[in-house]
């Protein structure tokens, strides 16, 4: 497993940006690098809760909320794959992201947040997480900051 991180610095207070990352209408526009009608399925924002981040063919990753601090960070532990609204732990995806951590922490100075992401990832995806990720947290300054 390796593991990358990646800052941005937007013109804008925490909470908004908190609010562009969670928010159901902004989390489809800002992840639309890493596929399309992505939503996010959890009963609770707590510790511990289970959280589907899935695409509009609804696949893609179950995690858990590791730690969360409200408008400050919160990280995820990488559980498993879901495809076709099912999840799985069993695949070869779901065997190479088990135990990964993605983690986002916002620090507000003078009215610039930075926004870093850190991310655990297999070596295959290397490549395409430092192409995507640079895009993603741009889309996430471009709404944050209109």
């Amino acid at each position: 497993m390796r593991n990358s991180t990646y800052s941005i610095d937007i013109k804008a207070s925490k909470h908004i940006v908190w609010d562009v990352l969670w928010d159901e209408d902004s989390y489809p526009e800002w992840t639309t690098v890493f596929s399309q009608n992505n939503h996010i399925e959890t009963n609770s924002w707590e510790k511990g809760s289970k959280i589907l981040f899935v695409n509009g063919n609804n696949d893609g990753m179950v995690a858990e909320i590791v730690d969360i601090r409200k408008e400050n960070s919160i990280s995820f532990r990488h559980l498993g794959e879901v495809m076709n609204g099912v999840e799985d732990y069993t695949t070869d995806i779901a065997k190479k992201v088990a135990g990964s951590l993605e983690a986002y922490t916002l620090e507000e100075f003078h009215g610039i947040t930075t926004l870093t992401v850190s991310i655990d990832f297999d070596p295959e995806y290397k490549d395409y997480f430092d192409k995507t990720w640079p895009q993603a947290l741009q889309k996430v300054k471009e709404i944050s900051e209109l």
